[in-house]
């Protein structure tokens, strides 16, 4: 799991283009959008690709995926759960 946390903070930074910040930068537990890494909603959008495509997941209820998206952690325990890919 921790391999899958550290490739998902690198695909993160890359997606969304986070200049300057490293993988170690960001918590596993700290939430992505608002007062931890400050995401909006744009970034949940491309998120969401990064999960389509990395992972074969899609997710389609909006609820859902502001579980999923809430940290780092939520992410790479659901990619543990449901990857295809």
């Amino acid at each position: 799991m921790e391999d899958l946390k550290t490739t998902l903070k690198q695909q993160i930074i890359e997606s969304l283009n986070l200049q300057g910040m490293k993988p170690e930068d960001i918590d596993d537990n700290a939430p992505l959008f608002g007062d931890g890494l400050g995401l909006d909603s744009i970034d949940s959008l491309e998120l969401m690709v990064l999960l389509e495509r990395n992972y074969g997941i899609k997710i389609e209820d909006a609820r859902e995926g502001r579980k999923v998206l809430g940290s780092v952690q939520t992410m790479a325990e659901y990619i543990q759960q449901h990857r295809t890919v």
